[in-house]
């Protein structure tokens, strides 16, 4: 095989392993296992704590706080923790007319980001369990005892939550993002029934208070840590399919992409710090799904340039290379239009898509320049969501 085919051939080669032959295999492999029956309530409820960063979000924090506060746990076993990274627009104000109904604030004196919030309030949590969750998503009242269930099984240190992608009533959704959502929840599945995910939702997610209390560097992504180092000191993590967290999608394929670039950047820069955990001889299973579920999704992104590059130049003398490249031409087109049409609200459901498709291939190339160059993003810029 000529060394330029074998090169175009990368991306696919990867993408079908990924998001195809992985997920066979899972679920061959499920099929010798037992099923995994959801855990009964405990005899008592643990001590829990919720903890929510915030930057800039005094339109979204009083009603996270009443949906929190309405959640079926027990009251006086229930701690609500804002960490507040340096808000400047009224977040601190609006928290602390809550102060009488028991949620606390926690004001950061300087931007750090969302690791950042997390490390500082291990210093504060009392739960035996930390819940952690965003600003901008709301929780089913049972969310939280469909999490701490799990915790009764003394090998478990994370529980993460299923995110459900739903409409962006105010303004107009991103098609492909749903569709997506829901496919990493059913890997999430396939993985718990055999025994482990390799990482957590950041929306939603239960940790032992003893792993909160580990340090982390505040420029990674703790949330994607967590399954790691959940595995690091002998616990597993596993999806919770009956905590829901609804998740508006974002107002913009802008957003949507810039959201797809900061987190794989941050999740590549995580990944390699904890590179030790990728050697299948020392951690089996593990290594397998972390390699299998997160590292090869995310080389596809880094061999589409040099696959680019491979097929202009078989263009140069193969027919069938140029018709293939004019058809990728044709698709990045299709994909502009639906760029633009986008921005106006008007493009249609397969023209939308095609642009959610284009811009994740884009966001995830340069998430890996900006990964390989050491660029630090300076400070944390959570999603915009309509709420």
């Amino acid at each position: 095989m000529h060394p330029l085919v074998a090169l175009v051939g990368v991306p696919p080669l990867l993408a079908g392993y990924a998001y195809l032959v992985y997920p066979a295999i899972l679920r061959a492999w499920r099929r010798r296992r037992p099923p995994v029956e959801a855990p009964p309530d405990p005899p008592e409820w643990p001590s829990i704590s919720f903890v929510v960063p915030m930057y800039n979000e005094a339109r979204a924090a009083a009603s996270l706080l009443e949906s929190l506060l309405a959640m079926d746990y027990p009251a006086d076993r229930r701690q609500v923790l804002v960490v507040s990274d340096a808000s400047s627009d009224g977040t601190d104000d609006v928290v602390r007319r809550y102060a009488d109904r028991g949620v606390e604030l926690l004001r950061l004196a300087t931007r750090g980001g969302k690791s950042a919030a997390e490390n500082a309030a291990g210093r504060v949590v009392r739960g035996e369990i930390v819940i952690h969750t965003d600003a901008t998503v709301r929780l089913r009242p049972d969310a939280a005892k469909a999490l701490v269930r799990w915790f009764q099984d003394p090998t478990i240190g994370v529980a993460s939550g299923r995110d459900i992608s739903v409409a962006n009533i105010a303004e107009a959704a991103t098609e492909g993002e749903a569709g997506y959502v829901g496919y990493e929840m059913w890997v999430r599945q396939l993985e718990t029934r055999l025994g482990t995910i390799v990482g957590a939702s950041g929306c939603l997610y239960a940790v032992r208070r003893e792993l909160l209390l580990t340090s982390f560097p505040e420029e990674l992504s703790r949330d994607f840590a967590s399954c790691m180092i959940a595995h690091e000191h002998g616990f597993r993590a596993v999806s919770v399919e009956d905590a829901i967290c609804r998740v508006p999608r974002s107002t913009s394929l802008a957003a949507e992409y810039r959201r797809k670039v900061r987190t794989m950047a941050r999740g590549l820069r995580t990944l390699w710090y904890k590179r030790a955990l990728l050697d299948p001889f020392r951690h089996g299973r593990f290594a397998f799904f972390l390699l299998s579920h997160k590292l090869a999704r995310w080389l596809v992104f880094l061999s589409l340039p040099v696959a680019a590059l491979a097929l202009s130049l078989l263009a140069l003398r193969s027919t069938a290379a140029l018709a293939l490249l004019a058809l990728g031409a044709g698709g990045l087109l299709v994909a502009g239009v639906g760029v633009l049409l986008e921005r106006r609200r008007r493009a249609p459901g397969l023209l939308r898509l095609a642009a959610f498709a284009a811009a994740a291939c884009v966001a995830g190339v340069e998430a890996w320049l900006k990964a390989l160059s050491g660029h630090r993003q300076a400070a944390w810029e959570p999603t915009r969501r309509s709420v």
